[in-house]
């Protein structure tokens, strides 16, 4: 008993369950990463495939196991008519308003800014400043 005695011992309760927000903050930071590892994959000249595991049933028997499959990451980023990057987020099949005007990408001169434009996106995800960003839908009906 005297080595419990040197421990500070206090009455605590584990929390089960984490807040809507940082669930959707730790999402969204999972797409980012997905978007970096895309970029630096294709400017290497490489393709991004990450695998996933799927359940499927065999028809004729019945039975259901589990396979690989290579999960699609579709491109957050594409080039506008001035020949710039475009580079929109997005949380599931909706764009974010990036700021209060709506804005909904940002700019990118070159490829090679891309890479490091979707870092800086990651701190400001990791920092819960796009905890606030509605969808298009949701800016466009509020105004």
């Amino acid at each position: 008993m005297a080595t419990m005695s040197a421990l500070k011992l206090v009455t605590s309760k584990k929390q089960s369950t984490v807040s809507p927000a940082i669930n959707r903050r730790l999402k969204l930071l999972a797409k980012v990463h997905e978007q970096i590892e895309l970029c630096t994959a294709k400017k290497e000249g490489n393709t991004y495939a990450p695998k996933r595991l799927k359940t499927v049933t065999d028809k004729l028997t019945g039975e259901r196991k589990t396979i690989e499959t290579v999960k699609r990451v579709k491109e957050w980023f594409w080039i506008n008519e001035a020949g710039k990057i475009n580079l929109a987020v997005k949380y599931g099949a909706k764009t974010l308003a990036l700021n209060k005007k709506g804005a909904n990408a940002i700019e990118i001169a070159s490829s090679d800014e891309l890479v490091s434009a979707l870092n800086s996106l990651r701190v400001a995800v990791a920092n819960g400043e796009l905890d606030d960003a509605r969808s298009e839908e949701h800016t466009s009906e509020l105004q």
